[in-house]
């Protein structure tokens, strides 16, 4: 057998089928979050953080459950979906974990709600010292470094349209993402606290695999305050993909809704290692 990583997906992955498989999967956990919600997320995805974050965790769970894998010995999740990787290996159940996405969602809705006008852009290829400095001329904070030649910016909408002229003209393709904040930055530095004290309060136990932090790029050692710190830092998927493989990790499973992180996976891997990809 081969030794497997999970991958968890984070918000901007859901696909039109992810309903139908939560349901099916999971119908007592998709009544939960509609009771937390007050809505049926799914049917609201697309209006709110608040219930986009809560549909990705459902669908995300019900990819994982519907999956019978031996040999995994680690996993990871992108952003909001360290809290299903987490959910998955043990740390805390399933249940408590979905009580912690929805006030995420929440927190990280009002957070923006605060700033309007915030949002994200990826850029991709050219040289990754002139992203940065290109981020950095334009105000823009690092939200996440995917992998070699795609990272995305976090800021405010005047210096994202004014950062994808002169991206372009550098050589970079720029392309503005489909979130009402600027996420991973200082921004929604509103959510932290009462994320924390939300985190600290919830009943953790050792996960039963390696969770390898977005944070850090290494594995959990404190997840309340790593979790809550992650939300205004950025999410070092490149260093997660390089500690998953020194782990020994050589098949790469994207649990799902979509294929976002397996998309990944062959451009963090090195230069000529095989690898087998699931997704």
């Amino acid at each position: 057998m081969t030794p497997s990583a999970l991958l968890f997906p984070g918000q901007g992955s859901l696909t039109p089928d992810a309903a139908d498989h939560a349901r099916a999967a999971w119908p007592e956990l998709v009544a939960q979050a509609i009771e937390l919600t007050g809505r049926d997320p799914f049917e609201h995805a697309h209006d709110s953080t608040e219930f986009a974050q809560p549909a990705i965790f459902l669908a995300s769970i019900a990819g994982w459950r519907e999956r019978e894998l031996e040999d995994v010995i680690a996993m990871a999740g992108h952003s909001l979906g360290e809290l299903s990787a987490l959910a998955a290996a043990g740390a805390l159940s399933v249940e408590d974990a979905l009580g912690l996405v929805v006030l995420r969602g929440r927190l990280m809705q009002a957070a923006a709600d605060e700033h309007p006008g915030g949002g994200m852009v990826a850029l991709l290829g050219g040289d990754p010292t002139d992203a940065e400095r290109i981020a950095s001329e334009h105000n823009l904070a690092v939200a996440n470094e995917n992998a070699p030649g795609q990272l995305v910016l976090s800021g405010n909408g005047a210096d994202i349209r004014a950062l994808i002229s002169v991206a372009r003209e550098r050589g970079f393709k720029a392309l503005v993402l489909d979130v009402p904040g600027a996420f991973h930055s200082p921004a929604v530095a509103a959510a932290r606290a009462p994320f924390l004290d939300a985190l600290r309060a919830a009943p953790w136990r050792a996960p039963q695999v390696t969770v390898v932090s977005g944070l850090t790029g290494a594995p959990f050692t404190d997840p309340a305050v790593q979790l809550a710190d992650a939300l205004v830092a950025p999410v070092r998927w490149r260093a997660v993909m390089s500690t998953l493989f020194d782990l020994g990790a050589r098949e790469f499973v994207d649990v799902g809704p979509g294929r976002v992180l397996a998309r990944l996976v062959p451009r963090n891997l090195p230069t000529g290692i095989e690898h087998a990809l699931a997704g």
